[in-house]
């Protein structure tokens, strides 16, 4: 697990930087033993170290960021400051730096034989794992659970914002197919590039869901029409508020409605049943707040996702 201490463009809650850490400490409340999967304790997963120097970076032009934002809410004119104006180059610049090294360290554990995920962090901070996944694999799909859509070109200016992580995915020419579940939050020019994306995105909004559920459709029902619209290697993109804010209430940003925790687990085991790999994955926008709650969920969460990924790439047995 690479962990990513980052939220420079977050535009509204913050604390995500800190997940990593707080899903590392609440891991050891996690018991090992899972019924489907017996010998998942033997898979063995580690985090890397977090590294104070990316938390520091992060920090500095967290609080750039915040004076932006600040002038733009308080109906300012940007170009009016020099300093306001060059804001969004300099972020993006630093961004893009952060996307290198992540794909980097990436690409060393993966020349390794090394299964590898990105702990969040902000929901951007996967971008450098889907490149480097991208040069491993002729093509793949991302399962991306979520209540945002994520599909802006930028937002606030900002081209690696959290807002615009599946728009830059796609920039990937491997990756064939997004398949978006969970998603109650969407704007009209992400609404337009999922109708115009011939196929390629695919969209099962929250509320579609639940009124197909309310007619009396299964979620293993809704889950086999999910799994069948991606290829045959899957990576999947988990963004924590992609579930009802009880289970991530200090998420950055949360919205109403989402997946039930056992409704997203199952999905995720639907995809390895169907016989498709997962070729990686990132867990993103944990805040741990005031308490150990979203900590706890996150390390849950993401011990599924390693244990779900270790049965499709053969390294342990499910019944």
């Amino acid at each position: 697990m690479i962990p990513v201490p980052w939220e420079v463009t977050v535009s509204y809650g913050a604390g995500t930087m800190d997940g990593a850490q707080a899903i590392l400490e609440a891991s050891s409340q996690v018991d090992l033993f899972v019924r489907e999967i017996p010998s998942a304790w033997q898979l063995g997963v580690h985090m890397l170290p977090v590294q104070e120097e990316l938390s520091k970076e992060n920090n500095k032009y967290r609080d750039l960021v915040n004076q932006y934002i600040n002038q733009i809410e308080s109906g300012e004119q940007i170009d009016k400051s020099l300093e306001m104006r060059v804001i969004p180059q300099t972020v993006n610049e630093v961004c893009e730096k952060l996307n290198i090294y992540v794909r980097s360290l990436a690409e060393t554990w993966l020349n390794q034989g090394k299964i590898v995920g990105v702990v969040g962090g902000d929901h951007s901070s996967s971008l450098g794992l889907i490149r480097a996944l991208n040069e491993r694999y002729e093509q793949f799909g991302i399962l991306q659970i979520d209540a945002h859509a994520d599909l802006r070109k930028a937002y606030q200016g900002f081209t690696y914002s959290h807002g615009s992580i599946m728009h830059n995915a796609l920039k990937c020419t491997n990756v064939r197919k997004l398949v978006q579940v969970g998603v109650r939050d969407c704007c009209e020019e992400e609404a337009k590039l999922i109708s115009t994306s011939n196929g390629r995105v695919v969209t099962f909004f929250d509320d579609e869901i639940k009124e197909a559920q309310y007619l009396g459709n299964q979620w293993a029902k809704l889950c086999k029409q999910i799994v069948d619209r991606l290829p045959e290697h899957v990576y999947i993109s988990f963004d924590i508020d992609g579930l009802d804010p009880r289970f991530c209430p200090n998420t950055g940003t949360p919205v109403p409605g989402g997946l039930d925790f056992q409704e997203a687990a199952y999905l995720i085991k639907a995809v390895v049943k169907s016989g498709r790999k997962i070729i990686g994955f990132d867990l993103c926008e944990v805040a741990p707040g005031s308490d150990e709650w979203d900590g706890n969920v996150g390390a849950r969460m993401l011990y599924h996702l390693c244990n779900w990924t270790g049965v499709s790439q053969g390294k342990l047995v499910s019944r």
